[in-house]
């Protein structure tokens, strides 16, 4: 598959299943912007058939290269990105993992359960990436339980494999100059910012500003009902030159622990 075939897979399936982001995307537009992306994040588990080694494969066929590599211990996750070589124009990779052996049995089982669940066919193509909740019927209290215990989790079991986020440049954007300009418009539109943390997330010193609006509710069907569940949300980063002139690519991993709480339930 082509790179831009898969963009745009992941860019349908996320606007499609998160309408909040594709009404900010045009929010933008008809301030006259063009939106470029920084990065994509997927989520995954540490099981061979499905982590982050595996996921990347598919966009080191397409020229990505490993870059750096992130631990957030209290969440239990880790994560690596990836940036094209071919093409740096093409927004970076941020895949994390979440390290189920650190957590109950109830959960490393259910974790399992569901991945044995995924048609084989599927497991060792791109599609995989895209292929949403592959499992079956959802259980509304497995779900719950799941989500006591971690909240990546959660999330994963009801919506599986797709993009979990994507993020607008700022430094493309050439009606707002500042990230301070982007959250202010959003709060204007009466949009949530995650304020975990603070609504940014890391400074100039740093190189790297972060934020993110909550995650938005959507109805989901279990076998007990339907009931709504945080879905995704809309990043926005800033980004500084490094002392060579050249932006900063990386991220800060205590800001990344911040965004990752866009799509708490609590």
């Amino acid at each position: 598959m082509e790179l831009s075939k898969l963009l745009s897979h992941l860019w349908q399936q996320y606007v499609h299943e998160s309408p909040q982001a594709l009404e900010i995307y045009n929010l933008f537009k008809t301030q006259g912007e063009r939106i470029v992306n920084d990065h994509i994040a997927i989520r995954t588990f540490d099981d061979e058939r499905v982590n982050i080694k595996h996921l990347a494969s598919f966009f080191e066929n397409l020229g990505y290269v490993e870059c750096s590599q992130y631990e957030f211990v209290e969440k239990k996750l880790h994560a690596k990105h990836y940036e094209n070589k071919l093409d740096p124009e093409h927004p970076k990779i941020f895949i994390s993992e979440l390290k189920t052996n650190e957590f109950s049995e109830f959960l490393q089982q259910k974790v399992k359960e569901c991945i044995d669940k995924i048609p084989r066919n599927m497991l060792n193509t791109v599609d995989l990436l895209y292929s949403g909740e592959s499992w079956g019927e959802l259980d509304y209290e497995v779900y719950k339980k799941i989500l006591s215990e971690s909240e990546y989790a959660g999330w994963m079991y009801v919506f599986g494999y797709r993009a979990n986020h994507f993020t607008i440049s700022v430094n493309k954007l050439t009606h707002f100059d500042s990230l301070v300009a982007v959250n202010d418009f959003l709060k204007q539109n009466r949009y949530t910012l995650n304020s975990s943390g603070g609504e940014i997330k890391g400074t100039q010193e740093e190189l790297l500003e972060q934020s993110s609006t909550m995650a938005n509710k959507v109805s989901v069907k279990f076998k007990q009902g339907v009931f709504e569940v945080y879905n995704s949300y809309y990043e926005f980063a800033k980004r500084y030159p490094q002392e060579d002139g050249r932006l900063y690519q990386g991220f800060i991993a205590k800001s990344a622990d911040k965004i990752f709480e866009s799509t708490n339930a609590s």
